[in-house]
């Protein structure tokens, strides 16, 4: 008796042990009996459990009463979910089996719930986090949509505000050029007084829209981010004569004094961007003239500091003027803006000048301070340090100076407006140099054909055949190496580089400087004249000199015809793809491809006896492509391989032939 009690109370023991509801189930559907958890989780005594209907706990009775259907039919059951009617609908899985008794009877079934309530909010969290995140992913997704669209729209504004610029750049530049040209002309002739006081407002009119137009450029393309700053050797101290200069005239009619105080420690060259540093003094200056009436202009230079790679130098323009109120110097660098509203009208302007110095000092690693007060004067300053170099520096003097060496230029001028003909025949004919005249590239590349020129003036713009389309078929197609001077109304940044990927030399912008014409005339005639390497031209293509000597190739096939035939075929199929792959890289900049190319090129030089000077030519193409220095270089030595190689296969089709025939 003993014993079975103690049985009793280790079966319940181990009832009670487990943590989940259980309960024992008559065939019937009764509850027999039950553990802790079980009372717990249904909130009623075991008296009141006891002998009651096990479907009545749950939130679905008849799901409930399938469950215990389900053990004493299949003898168990697993993970069938219910809900528990208590505070808080506890969601269970339960599982069950039957047990007999000694007969093997069945006299009932043992269900355990599992509760699952954690689980099924984990769960339902996990969807909700997985649709949120879907959400977030499709909501992220529009946005990079949008933000793509918004970019893309950004950049199509640009390019149409750039192309914008552009046109207008050309279409004002344009008369302005005839304008501005013929008016330097005629004031070279004999006039009355009225007649040049006449003409000189003409001039000076036309002049102040050529600033007005520069500055809405320059604007545009520090907008753009197309702003680049050149690094070449230049005289400091005669750059800034020379800017000084241009105002000496404007100073003494005001009855101003001109004060300079240049630092002689200055290194005499240095390496940055003289064009740039003008346009900063020249707005700086210009606006000092402008706004003083009385006293003095100071214009200083000062060595801060130099090592042996730079030198730091502080530059100011002090004056004796109206100054600026203190609450408008915040402003006065903003675009269109003025120190008050009637300085425009008093004394004219655009309110760019300086916005424009700003933005080019602060491009240069440097920063503009300004320090004024009203009726006494304002001091505007400015640092920018410069590399030092031993080079010397080529300035304009040198260049016009060649034309005691070098007489009779024949100038080829494509152009298209009747006025700038006029005008540019004018000009050369003053410099003394012959001059031919074509509207347009095709007549250009026709009278190419029937005589020759030392150099062509390019207008860009024309109709037929613009001086891009003209260009390319001079170097590629014609294979000349004729100096090409592009004469454009557009100086944005983008046209320039074009004009040398093209294959032009230089460009000078319209309205046309007839001295900076003449220098870079006589200067880039003189270089082709005495260029160590001139790449063939048309009508030297069946020149006696070879660029191709097939000894090397008969050593190294023990003169095999065959092997000999198969070599050159081989490069005949290879060379003209990677001659254009070479072009095609240079042109787009994309300089890893350009690498390729000529590298693939360089092997076949010698194999096919080219001269080492040549192969050495694309030697420097690869180390400018990999290095992106000197890439202002990189177009002629382009155009020369080309020429060089284009050449060998005219040649190698020649041996070719013969060695057939021979064969045969």
């Amino acid at each position: 008796m003993e014993k079975k009690a103690q049985e009793l109370r280790y079966a319940r023991s181990l009832i009670e042990a487990s943590l989940d509801p259980l309960v024992t189930i008559s065939t019937e559907g009764k509850i027999t009996d039950m553990n802790e958890a079980w009372v717990n989780i249904t909130g009623k005594t075991r008296n009141n459990i006891i002998d009651s209907n096990f479907g009545i706990y749950f939130t679905e009775p008849k799901k409930a009463r399938e469950v215990y259907q389900e053990v004493f039919t299949k003898g168990f059951v697993k993970d069938y979910p219910l809900t528990v009617i208590d505070g808080a609908l506890t969601e269970v899985l339960f599982n069950g089996s039957v047990y007999k008794g000694p007969d093997g009877e069945v006299l009932g079934a043992v269900v355990v719930a599992r509760v699952i309530t954690e689980q099924k909010r984990i769960e339902k969290e996990l969807i909700e986090a997985k649709v949120f995140a879907e959400l977030a992913t499709l909501i992220a997704e529009e946005a990079q949509s949008k933000a793509e669209l918004a970019a893309q729209t950004a950049v199509d504004a640009v390019k149409a505000k750039q192309q914008f610029l552009s046109n207008m750049s050309h279409e004002i530049r344009t008369p302005m050029n005839a304008i501005i040209g013929f008016t330097k002309v005629v004031l070279k002739t004999e006039l009355s007084a009225k007649q040049k006081e006449y003409l000189t407002a003409i001039k000076m009119s036309g002049d102040a829209l050529i600033v007005l137009i520069n500055d809405i450029l320059d604007l545009a393309k520090v907008d753009a981010g197309k702003m680049t700053f050149e690094q070449m050797p230049f005289k400091m101290a005669i750059s800034i004569s020379a800017m000084l200069h241009i105002f000496e005239t404007k100073i003494q009619e005001k009855n101003l004094v001109l004060v300079k105080e240049y630092d002689n420690r200055i290194p005499e060259v240095l390496v940055g961007d003289p064009v740039r540093l003008h346009q900063i003094v020249l707005n700086l200056m210009s606006n000092a003239v402008k706004f003083t009436t009385k006293g003095k202009i100071t214009v200083k230079a000062i060595l801060l500091n130099e090592d042996d790679k730079q030198a730091t130098i502080e530059f100011s323009i002090s004056d004796s003027g109206i100054g600026i109120p203190v609450d408008k110097i915040g402003q006065i660098f903003e675009k269109f803006q003025q120190a008050s509203s009637e300085t425009a009208r008093i004394y004219g302007g655009t309110g760019l000048g300086l916005a424009i110095v700003k933005q080019l000092v602060e491009q240069q690693g440097g920063q503009v301070q300004v320090k004024s007060e009203v009726e006494k004067g304002s001091t505007f300053s400015f640092i920018l340090s410069f590399q030092k170099t031993n080079a010397e520096a080529e300035t304009e003097e040198t260049i016009t100076a060649l034309d005691t060496e070098i007489k009779n230029i024949k100038v080829l001028v494509v152009e298209d407006m009747a006025l700038n003909q006029l005008l540019m025949k004018t000009l050369l004919d003053d410099f003394g140099f012959e001059r031919d005249i074509a509207e347009n590239g095709k007549i250009a590349i026709e009278k190419l054909a029937r005589k020759s020129y030392d150099i062509i003036l390019m207008d860009l713009q024309m109709p037929e055949m613009n001086g891009f389309e003209a260009t390319e078929y001079i170097r590629n197609t014609l294979h000349s190496n004729i100096p090409i001077i592009a004469l454009t109304a557009d100086v944005t940044t983008v046209d320039v580089a074009k004009c040398k990927a093209v294959g032009m030399n230089d460009y000078i912008a319209k309205p046309v400087d007839e001295r900076i014409l003449f220098s870079k005339i006589v200067g880039l005639v003189k270089k082709s004249i005495h260029s160590n390497t001139i790449y063939p031209a048309k009508n030297d293509l069946h020149q006696k000199e070879k660029y191709v000597d097939l000894n090397y190739l008969n050593q190294r096939t023990k003169s095999d015809p065959a092997l000999m035939l198969e070599m050159i075929s081989i490069y005949l199929e290879q060379t003209p793809p990677l001659i254009n792959a070479m072009k095609q890289s240079f042109q787009k900049q994309d300089w890893d491809s350009l690498h390729a190319a000529v590298h693939k090129m360089i092997p076949s030089f010698s194999i096919m006896g080219i001269s080492s000077d040549f192969e050495g030519m694309a030697k420097k193409i690869q180390e400018y492509a990999r290095s992106q220095q000197q890439i202002e270089d990189i177009a002629d030595l382009v155009l020369q391989i080309e020429a060089v190689c284009t050449q060998a296969c005219l040649e190698l089709k020649e041996e070719f032939k013969k060695i057939k025939n021979t064969k045969s």
